[in-house]
């Protein structure tokens, strides 16, 4: 016979399955075609993944430093200054003096990184919203709880790796 805490992990893992089996039913129904000016741009372009998460990075935190682009990434320092080499060459970026320490130099996104990083983050959005449609005031309110849930475990997650 199972003990409770054995049988109480053995429902996590199991739940834990159904979670991720449903993720992958909601992908694979979303239509990753969308005509939308921002992933369309970008499938076009010849911007990298890795070009694509400092593009994002950018976009939702506004303007850092190289060795924060390189932390927040976790990758080296050179490798961070390659890739945000490139995307000065594509026009995606913009490097500036710092005003505060003239050692450092600031990274920030041109416009045409701008509205790329915007198309892009408004093609989730939109998935999002389609997900979401049609819901009832109901479902729409455990849907907010659930999305709380994952913010919180997410966040304590990032903190408690962050304090290690």
């Amino acid at each position: 016979m199972k003990k409770p805490s054995e049988t109480s992990a053995d429902n996590s893992r199991e739940l834990t399955q159904h979670i991720l089996s449903l993720t992958d039913k909601i992908y694979r129904s979303l239509e990753p075609g969308i005509p939308h000016e921002g992933l369309s741009r970008w499938l076009s372009s010849d911007i990298t993944v890795a070009q694509l998460r400092v593009l994002l990075l950018l976009h939702t935190e506004g303007p850092m430093r190289m060795s924060a682009i390189a932390t927040h990434l976790s990758i080296a320092l050179s490798t961070a200054t390659g890739v945000l080499d490139k995307l000065v060459v594509k026009d995606m970026v913009i490097r500036e003096d710092d005003p505060e320490d003239r050692r450092s130099v600031i990274c920030k996104l041109s416009e045409a990184g701008h509205k790329l990083g915007s198309g892009l983050w408004d093609v989730g959005r939109t998935q999002i919203e389609r997900l979401i449609h049609g819901l009832t005031e109901e479902q729409l309110r455990q849907a907010v709880q659930v999305v709380e849930f994952l913010y919180n475990n997410l966040s304590s997650n990032s903190k408690a790796a962050a304090s290690k």
